[in-house]
């Protein structure tokens, strides 16, 4: 990884340069050479705020004291910072390459020399063109790399429109086969779970058929709304409406036919966002249907308190399957602990999972205080 330069180094390093080179021709004698070409040294701190009145400075350390250093890196700032104007360059390169042309005083200026005059005024002419190239150069440079960042964060935009069109697609695909495949199902249970309920005289059967016929309304409506999400676009940023709550746990697990003990240990008024709950009430959804398909007939305690540290625990605790009770054969993914994990972490906390000594399982989520 390369290493910026300091901030304060593109400011000392040609003052620094240019006083040198005010020593170095004028020597250390006092008088109005060495002021001025200290003067014009000093005034390079200015040059990017005011080039123009840099470069003054500078010509005048140029004619009378005989530097370099300063004025031609006063000369390369006003190409290289002041928007592009050729007359403005032209005047300035012309008074550059006649400040350098004419000796101090005039009066030693080699008129009967015709040769050493022309020889000095194209040496002067190039030496002013110089700055002016090199600036001119750099401006474009800058420009160039600008546009091309520019073109870079654009096409980066339109991958990401292209993405976010390519998942909206896939969204309306699973939309359609949810609505397909999960609904025709659902609708079917719960018509003949009311047919049971309308047909037979026990009452416990009545009651189980009103229990999976409200379940799976309920079901439908949940679907219906994850399918309208799932069509929509920027669906990410759409809330699930109804939000399930920690209010809504005892109905919950009054519909889950376990023996679930429950231990409410949080304060029902505490304030907290709604991710928090949601996330809290699907952890102990999910629990359950594990304990349903992996553990039937298992006792199981659900606890939501508050720890020493603040936010909220969540913790489904099940133990041992009965053996007496027959293993339902319900399909799984694995993916419902992952799920609740990454959801977990999405909000600051963390989920632990594992089996326990009495051959039980547990679940344990705690979530921060947002």
């Amino acid at each position: 990884m390369t290493r910026r330069p300091p901030a304060w180094l593109p400011v000392a390093a040609p003052v620094a340069l240019a006083l040198a080179d005010a020593f170095l021709v004028n020597g250390a004698e006092p008088g109005l050479p060495l002021a001025l070409s200290l003067a014009a040294a000093l005034a390079l701190v200015w040059r990017r705020r005011l080039p123009l009145t840099v470069l003054a400075v500078t010509l005048a350390g140029l004619f009378i004291g005989y530097i370099w250093f300063a004025p031609l890196i006063a000369l390369y700032t006003v190409a290289a910072v002041r928007p592009p104007d050729r007359r403005v360059l032209a005047l300035a390169g012309t008074v550059f390459a006649i400040a350098h042309f004419l000796p101090y005083p005039v009066s030693r200026l080699p008129v009967h020399d015709l040769r050493a005059l022309a020889l000095d005024a194209v040496t002067a002419v190039v030496i002013a063109a110089a700055p002016i190239a090199v600036g001119l150069l750099s401006r474009t440079r800058h420009e160039l790399a600008g546009r091309l960042d520019e073109l870079t964060r654009s096409r980066e935009r339109e991958d990401r429109l292209l993405a976010d069109q390519v998942v909206a697609t896939e969204r309306a695909r699973l939309a359609r086969e949810m609505h397909d495949v999960v609904a025709h199902q659902v609708s079917l249970i719960s018509l003949q779970a009311g047919a049971v309920q309308v047909r037979t005289e026990d009452t416990e059967a009545q009651a189980g058929a009103r229990t999976i016929r409200e379940l799976s309304v309920r079901t439908l409506d949940e679907l219906r709304h994850m399918v309208g999400i799932l069509r929509a676009a920027g669906a990410d940023k759409e809330e699930l409406t109804p939000q399930p709550k920690l209010a809504d746990l005892p109905r919950l697990l009054e519909l889950s036919a376990l023996d679930v003990t429950y231990e409410a240990a949080h304060d029902p008024d505490a304030r907290r966002s709604e991710a928090v709950e949601r996330a809290a009430f699907r952890t102990v959804q999910e629990a359950l249907t594990n304990v349903r398909k992996h553990a039937p007939g298992a006792k199981v305690r659900v606890r939501v308190g508050e720890p020493e540290g603040g936010g909220l625990r969540v913790e489904v605790r099940n133990g041992p399957a009965d053996s007496a009770v027959p293993r339902p054969e319900l399909p799984g993914g694995g993916h419902g602990l992952v799920g609740l994990r990454e959801r977990a972490q999405s909000l600051g906390g963390t989920l632990r999972a594992h089996a326990t000594e009495d051959g039980g399982f547990l679940v344990r989520a705690d979530f921060p205080r947002c």
